[in-house]
């Protein structure tokens, strides 16, 4: 597995973008709106990894719940692998939970699953594969 993004949750993407953008000194890469997680998202390059800004577009959504338990920040790690549906059975066979069943369409063009923090020290670990 390789670094592929870190998730930051924030309460207002165009306001985090111009903090990045300064903070970087470059632009986003894109924006999207992932619709299935009512999410809206841009990307920054950082290098060998990206860093991923997610703002809630709806109280339904994953980071306004997160927002609601937490101030904004980290959100999870994400790592990029082959075979998404082999790296979530041999997640569940090392004793991991996956918490996304089947593999979900998300950002950047990628599916995605998710492990639970609590069988990851507390952290929220994302496993993404391009959609070719």
């Amino acid at each position: 597995m390789k670094l592929d993004h870190i998730g930051i949750a924030v309460e207002d993407i165009t306001e985090s973008n111009k903090l990045f953008a300064k903070l970087l000194g470059k632009q986003p890469l894109k924006e999207e709106d992932v619709i299935s997680q009512h999410v809206k998202v841009s990307f920054f390059d950082a290098g060998e990894s990206k860093l991923e800004l997610l703002q809630a577009t709806g109280s339904e959504s994953p980071i306004a719940k997160f927002l609601i338990k937490n101030k904004p920040g980290v959100h999870h790690v994400a790592f990029k692998v082959t075979d998404i549906h082999e790296a979530a059975k041999e997640m569940e066979a090392e004793g991991f939970e996956v918490i996304t069943k089947p593999p979900k369409k998300g950002a950047d063009n990628k599916l995605v699953v998710f492990l639970h923090p609590k069988t990851t020290n507390g952290v929220l670990v994302e496993l993404c594969q391009e959609i070719e």
